[in-house]
């Protein structure tokens, strides 16, 4: 999830752009990207946007009013940071996950 105070936001538009590059390996991972913003949300990289009551001041605490968030596939949090995430980064602590590596293993 990347939660921004506002779309135009440099951060938020630099992570989606990280993010995009990479749709192979995101895909390969079952990631789903939402972003958030200004009482909206789109999924994945659609140009779309919907309303929505999630009040991202909740999620938004710094004064960057910027947030990237990796929710497991257990529901727990697995990286929460106000700094980019590279796809190295993401894709390493993903694929050190024990679901992964057994995704991985049986694939081989």
């Amino acid at each position: 999830m990347v939660f921004s105070n506002t779309k135009d936001d440099e951060k938020f538009q630099r992570q989606i752009e990280i993010l995009s590059k990479e749709k192979k390996g995101l895909s390969e991972r079952k990631l789903k990207i939402y972003q958030f913003s200004e009482n909206q949300f789109t999924t994945d990289f659609n140009t779309a946007w919907f309303s929505s009551t999630l009040t991202i001041k909740k999620y938004i605490r710094n004064s960057e009013g910027f947030k990237v968030v990796l929710v497991g596939l257990d529901g727990g949090i697995k990286v929460e940071q106000t700094s980019l995430l590279s796809t190295e980064k993401l894709f390493a602590i993903i694929d050190g996950m024990l679901m992964r590596r057994e995704e991985i293993r049986n694939k081989n």
